[in-house]
């Protein structure tokens, strides 16, 4: 069918005036794309790490400066959590160290950290590289003279028995040298409960806010330990810490009969020094009974979830001479987690021996 010279024109029209609107308002594909691609975490395989020294032996006057290097392999940005880095020092222990076989002991700060918020994160760029250099003496015992052997391993963000990051063994001759304790005795000042307080200051760090938290924490240690007497009900056990055995039962009454046993009978320091303002608390576990109190620690609730009671309680299972927990998982959706996928690794998780003992209600 023939079209007749107005229609052509009409046809005409539309299409130049289709035209002028195109270059007036820019074709749909000539925007320029986004550059911004969200990073996701990294797991196994996307972040090389690699470990090395300056010399192949080191006199004992020289410290034990290792670099760490990370490397985004992966074709796509990535993210870690910085402190499973080295890029604020050494905050976990994210080594493995062994001395001819024998394993070496970390004994930094064990950390109470809140839940990761995007700036607690590091990104990294497709083939992007970044170092950082440590004293590992400063956290690792290092007075025996021998062939080391050391290894990066920090965990995934994902409480999963998965390494995010991990690197190849290095080996280093290291002279032994005098190992300094990274923590620092302070006089403190004895509290009406015989709590003793150390570096801590009216009104920013107040008397009467730590008593009622220790009284909190004794409270909860000593409710925890009851409920082994009855065991009922049940389910206040298997959330926090999975199916029951007679051995996983006896292990975590232990644990609570010296984190109980402590608050009742030890000189308990609590410390304000702590200017670290996204953590909670810290203690070193080889130095009871002294627990580091830090900027989220004074806006918890005395009683309840991540209460100033339960953090306490915490802390207190940190140390080696009472119970000698780690850290496999923090908050309560990760430690029911853990519950449910590995129960010995949760009788071994300092938060969950804290939500077992905050969880009054049951």
């Amino acid at each position: 069918m023939s079209l007749g010279r107005r229609g052509c024109e009409s046809r005409w029209l539309g299409a130049a005036l289709g035209l002028l609107l195109l270059g007036a308002c820019g074709a749909p594909e000539s925007q320029p794309a986004s550059t911004s691609e969200v990073a996701r975490d990294a797991v196994a395989g996307d972040v090389a790490v690699a470990l090395s020294v300056p010399h192949a032996a080191l006199a004992s006057s020289e410290s034990v400066w290792v670099t760490v290097t990370l490397t985004n392999v992966s074709s796509s940005p990535v993210r870690v959590l910085k402190r499973h880095t080295v890029i604020e020092g050494l905050r976990e222990d994210l080594l493995s160290v062994t001395v001819d076989g024998a394993s070496v002991p970390y004994q930094g700060r064990r950390y109470h950290w809140a839940p990761p918020r995007e700036t607690d994160f590091l990104r990294l760029e497709p083939g992007e590289q970044v170092s950082h250099v440590v004293d590992i003496g400063a956290v690792y015992d290092l007075s025996r003279t021998g062939r080391y052997r050391l290894r990066y391993q920090a965990p995934a963000v994902d409480p999963a028995d998965i390494a995010a990051l991990r690197s190849d063994d290095l080996e280093v001759d290291i002279a032994g040298r005098p190992f300094v304790p990274p923590w620092r005795e302070a006089p403190g000042t004895v509290s009406s409960q015989a709590l003793t307080t150390s570096r801590c200051v009216e009104p920013t760090h107040p008397t009467a806010t730590l008593n009622a938290a220790f009284s909190a924490a004794r409270v909860m240690a000593a409710d925890g330990l009851q409920y082994f007497t009855a065991f009922i009900p049940p389910s206040r056990y298997t959330t926090w810490f999975g199916t029951t055995t007679s051995s996983r039962l006896a292990t975590v009454k232990r644990h609570f009969q010296a984190i109980s046993g402590a608050f009742e009978t030890q000189s308990v320091v609590i410390d304000c020094s702590c200017t670290d303002a996204d953590v909670y608390t810290y203690v070193y576990p080889s130095d009871p009974y002294r627990i580091f109190v830090c900027g989220l620690f004074w806006a918890a609730p005395t009683y309840g979830t991540d209460s100033k009671g339960g953090l306490l309680v915490h802390e207190m299972s940190h140390f080696t001479v009472v119970a000698g927990t780690d850290d496999w998982a923090f908050g309560q959706a990760a430690c029911k987690s853990l519950a449910y996928s590995n129960p010995t690794r949760a009788i071994d998780n300092a938060d969950s021996h804290e939500y077992f003992a905050e969880d009054l209600s049951q």
